[in-house]
């Protein structure tokens, strides 16, 4: 194993994917250093949706059972009218991850998440560095070297965990574009109990409407509703989910929709507002001894609470490849293990924001009867999921 001061492996970004990346190559006898531009170590505050397919890693990492204590476990997934509240479609989802994919389907605060896979690195031998901006890459045939503000780190491989926006994503895919495609969302997080009693069931729903959908469950133990609230609009274009919206704005949105809805926003104090964007499937996932993962090599929108899935996928895997191949044709099994299954989960998350969004007429007619046939046919359902939650990459 590599000394601390010189680690076999630098990660830039501490996020989810980057501390999964570090937490699994250090299991694997690697010495990991994490770079992180911010100062301080944390996640802005929101749910997010960790599916088996997720849970699997995180078991084999040895945090499965931390998340699952932190979280909440949804009954049904519910797709409903968001100005009538009919029930489109409705899918178990408890009994039926446990049952046909051994692993639970959890939401979770993001910042839950942050923590214990922060912790869990930490304990493992992980060195984090905070303030540390990678500005500049340089390499050799041995070595990589990334350069900070604060100093240059030379190791034998770095990984840009670094998000959507990332720099190293467009130095390695200068064609490439990070698209807004028409929507933004808001997003926050209100304790339950300044809600009525049993206001919302204990399911994961998507409400769906004309150019908006609404998207509510619990995380902490129910302790906490989280929302996600969607709407087609091309005046803002600000990518930085830690930007704070304007609760009376949203609620204005949503004004004319069902009054659990309306309930809801109404409870609300606070919300962050932020601007979707996504890419087409990208050619480079490396160069050298520099590798994408996560958002920065396949940003895609949430309508499939994916991307978080995706990038702790790719932090298992590419650990694995790189513990039975040298750097060079591991980062190239890497990709081609990853890129058709993300650029699949890509598709169907872009497809899904068109689906939520009701249309006029014969179009919202037949949204409703696809959406519909899901409960009329359960296996059309798990055949979709199947193809997401039923891949285990700590097997395969």
């Amino acid at each position: 194993m590599a000394s601390r001061a010189n680690p076999d492996v630098t990660i830039s970004g501490a996020g989810i994917g980057g501390l999964t990346s570090a937490l699994s190559l250090q299991k694997r006898g690697a010495g990991c250093l994490v770079l992180e531009k911010s100062p301080t170590i944390g996640e802005v505050g929101a749910g997010i949706q960790i599916s088996p397919n997720a849970m699997q890693v995180l078991d084999a990492l040895g945090v499965g059972d931390a998340v699952s204590a932190a979280g909440f476990e949804p009954e049904h997934a519910v797709i409903q009218d968001g100005i009538s509240g009919k029930v489109i479609s409705k899918t178990k989802l408890k009994q039926m991850c446990i049952q046909r994919y051994g692993a639970p389907y959890i939401h979770i605060h993001r910042a839950d998440l942050h923590d214990i896979l922060h912790k869990s690195a930490l304990a493992s031998g992980v060195e984090i560095r905070l303030g540390e901006e990678v500005t500049e890459v340089t390499q050799t045939n041995d070595a990589v070297t990334a350069h900070t503000q604060k100093g240059s780190y030379e190791s034998d491989l770095l990984i840009a965990a670094d998000g959507g926006r990332s720099t190293h994503q467009t130095k390695l895919n200068p064609d490439s574009g990070y698209v807004f495609r028409g929507q933004v969302a808001w997003r926050g997080t209100i304790p339950t109990k300044d809600l009525p009693k049993g206001l919302l069931p204990p399911d994961a729903t998507v409400w769906i409407g004309p150019k908006h959908h609404f998207v509510s469950y619990y995380i902490r133990g129910g302790s906490l509703v989280n929302f996600v609230a969607v709407q087609e609009r091309a005046d803002w274009t600000n990518s930085d989910w830690r930007q704070e919206g304007d609760v009376q704005e949203l609620r204005d949105a949503f004004k004319n929709w069902h009054p659990s809805i309306r309930q809801i926003l109404e409870a609300c104090t606070h919300t962050n507002l932020w601007a979707l964007y996504d890419s087409d499937p990208l050619a480079n996932w490396s160069e050298g001894r520099l590798a994408l993962l996560g958002d920065a090599a396949h940003p895609m929108l949430p309508f499939m609470a994916q991307g978080a899935g995706m990038a702790i996928e790719d932090a298992f895997v590419l650990a694995k490849c790189l513990s039975r191949q040298d750097i060079p044709k591991a980062l190239k099994t890497y990709q081609s293990q990853r890129e058709t299954r993300t650029a699949m989960v890509q598709k169907m998350s872009r497809d899904n924001a068109k689906l939520f969004h009701r249309g006029d007429g014969l179009k919202d007619i037949l949204q409703n009867a696809k959406l519909a046939l899901g409960s009329r046919f359960p296996s059309l359902v798990q055949h979709q999921l199947d193809k997401v939650y039923g891949v285990d990459v700590t097997r395969s």
